[in-house]
């Protein structure tokens, strides 16, 4: 059956609504999408999952979703910051709103050599951009990064006369970017803060390596992050951000944690 060259539909979203009730947020959530990522020099495939959100004026009675994937499926080329700020701002206009924000949240893998025997391989992190336009047309861009850690306990090393517990720790780092920051720029600060960073392959040296550097290198859950603190507030690209850590304790069936964040006026 062949379909009508051309079908008058109503398009109902367009319809006023009586009730005076604006709408702050509307749109899709949840949507995964193939994209390409750039971050320097690199550009990185990847499988993002998306919230799409604009507000909605009192009048309107609905806004219209289908135009949401249209707009992300337009993206032909490999994102970066600024092309993601202006996918947002794009999105205003095919929706005929005022603000909006989009978050796109994905796995981000880096090729790391070993320490000692530089065999390489990829490492997983987790990442986020969020960017969002408000009524005057002013734009921020704000990414998170969750990094696998090493901490080795500085009181557990201080009191044994042998050894000293040591777990896998996650720092998460949130921050509202004034200029242009990559996403290894952001882990490699993470990494730098603990006892020691995570790698996906390790070679026997490379294992004796990262043991002996985690058990001289002794953090706290404050020390991570302090310590991130300290290289964030000297980095005047950065400005809000929420620093997170958390072990994973090894000795007991809890985690540690610590948070410090910053507000910018």
């Amino acid at each position: 059956m062949n379909a009508p060259e051309s079908l008058h539909l109503v398009v109902v979203q367009s319809r006023p609504d009586g009730r005076n009730v604006p709408i702050e947020a509307v749109g899709i959530k949840g949507i995964r999408y193939p994209v390409c990522l750039r971050s320097g020099e690199r550009v990185v495939p990847s499988i993002a999952t998306l919230a799409m959100t604009v507000e909605l004026a009192p009048a309107a009675k609905g806004t219209h979703m289908s135009r949401f994937v249209e707009l992300l499926d337009a993206q032909t080329r490999a994102l970066d910051p600024l092309g993601f700020e202006q996918m947002a701002v794009e999105m205003l206009s095919k929706l005929s709103a005022r603000t909006g924000s989009i978050e796109m949240r994905f796995p981000y893998f880096v090729r790391k050599a070993a320490p000692v025997s530089g065999v390489q391989s990829q490492l997983d992190y987790e990442v986020c951009w969020r960017s969002a336009v408000s009524a005057q047309g002013e734009r921020s861009f704000g990414m998170e990064v969750r990094v696998p850690v090493t901490s080795l306990c500085p009181c557990s090393k201080e009191i044994s006369e042998y050894g000293a517990h040591n777990q896998r720790s996650c720092i998460r780092i949130d921050a509202e970017l004034l200029a242009s920051v990559s996403i290894e720029e952001l882990i490699g600060v993470a990494e730098a803060s603990a006892s020691c960073e995570l790698y996906g392959l390790l070679k026997r040296p490379d294992e004796k390596y990262v043991t002996e550097r985690a058990y001289d290198n002794p953090k706290f859950v404050e020390d991570l992050v302090r310590d991130v603190a300290v290289s964030l507030n000297e980095d005047r690209r950065i400005g809000a951000y929420v620093v997170e850590a958390e072990n994973f304790e090894s000795i007991h069936n809890h985690s540690a944690f610590a948070r410090v964040t910053r507000s910018m006026a």
